[in-house]
């Protein structure tokens, strides 16, 4: 039996769309047996009801995937998992299942995959790395798929970095919030987001986080998502008048995340109270950076 443990990730962060991300101390519990008879798939926590218990289920799919790679039989799983991560909010919900499913499918291989190519094979269920990344290696990451794979690289963020979220209860989905952008941007805005995304990651890497405040700014995608997220830019400036360095939609949303040192609590319950205004029930949350990414827990049999 393999345990391993996910934490949720904010992607699209600030400027950095598709890209740029952060794993958060708020985590899945995959554990993987081998040796049963057919698929027993088993879902508790956060957002259960709604998550399947056949092929169709992403831990699963990943398990397989991996299973098959190496060329072991995908038959006789039993698969439960622990969900801290809510669906469909914007916390790398999917890419948590996709990671720990990987992960513990090679632990029960005996280790045989390196990160760089489980991220590698991870691309195969879901085409875009950034929340891939971070689930998997932790710390602040920008990932880019290419023709020749995944470019990834890892920073440490500031050790005094923490993150207020609201989590708005209702889900959002990817395909939704991806259908409401636009197929072209002009040149201004293009220039305004790639200024400030090389300034958000020069300032991580020199553990700057008092440039979070210009360099959180995004021109790409909370402009058009503001629709899909009620009081989207009253939540920004209530983060902002909190104490926030900066804030940001959380993936494809609905969660909003702020970048923060000491008063993530204010700024979290200061996001939840501008989302009330706005007829939206939020619940506030504050959370550590995760640094480990992906972690085994234990290995028996």
């Amino acid at each position: 039996m393999v345990r391993v443990l996910v934490p949720a990730s904010t992607a699209n962060l600030g400027p950095g769309f598709d890209c740029v991300s952060l794993s958060l101390a708020l985590h899945n519990e995959v554990t993987l047996e081998a040796g049963g008879e057919g698929l027993e798939i088993i879902v508790r926590g956060a957002g259960a009801a709604s998550i399947p218990r056949d092929e169709r289920n992403l831990v699963y799919r990943a398990v397989h995937l991996v299973l098959t790679h190496l060329g072991f039989s995908a038959d006789g799983l039993t698969i439960n998992v622990s969900c801290g991560i809510p669906p469909a909010r914007g916390l790398g919900s999917s890419a948590a299942a996709i990671i720990g499913g990987m992960l513990a499918a090679d632990q029960l291989c005996g280790q045989k995959l390196t990160r760089r190519q489980l991220l590698e094979l991870a691309v195969q269920i879901e085409p875009h790395p950034d929340n891939l990344a971070p689930a998997l290696l932790g710390g602040f990451t920008v990932a880019v798929r290419t023709s020749a794979g995944v470019e990834c690289i890892r920073l440490e963020p500031p050790l005094d970095l923490r993150v207020a979220a609201a989590v708005p209860r209702y889900e959002l989905r990817t395909d939704d919030a991806r259908a409401v952008l636009p197929v072209t941007v002009t040149h201004a805005d293009a220039v305004y987001n790639v200024g400030r995304a090389a300034l958000l990651v020069a300032g991580m890497a020199a553990g700057d986080s008092s440039l979070l405040k210009t360099a959180m700014k995004d021109r790409l995608h909370h402009p058009y998502r503001a629709q899909l997220v009620p009081g989207l830019m009253d939540v920004f400036q209530a983060a902002t008048n909190a104490g926030a360095l900066g804030v940001s939609l959380s993936g494809a949303g609905p969660t909003i995340v702020a970048l923060c040192r000491g008063s993530a609590d204010t700024v979290a319950e200061s996001m939840c109270r501008a989302f009330e205004r706005n007829s939206i029930d939020a619940d506030p949350l504050v959370l550590e950076v995760d640094r480990s990414g992906a972690i085994l827990l234990e290995e028996t049999g």
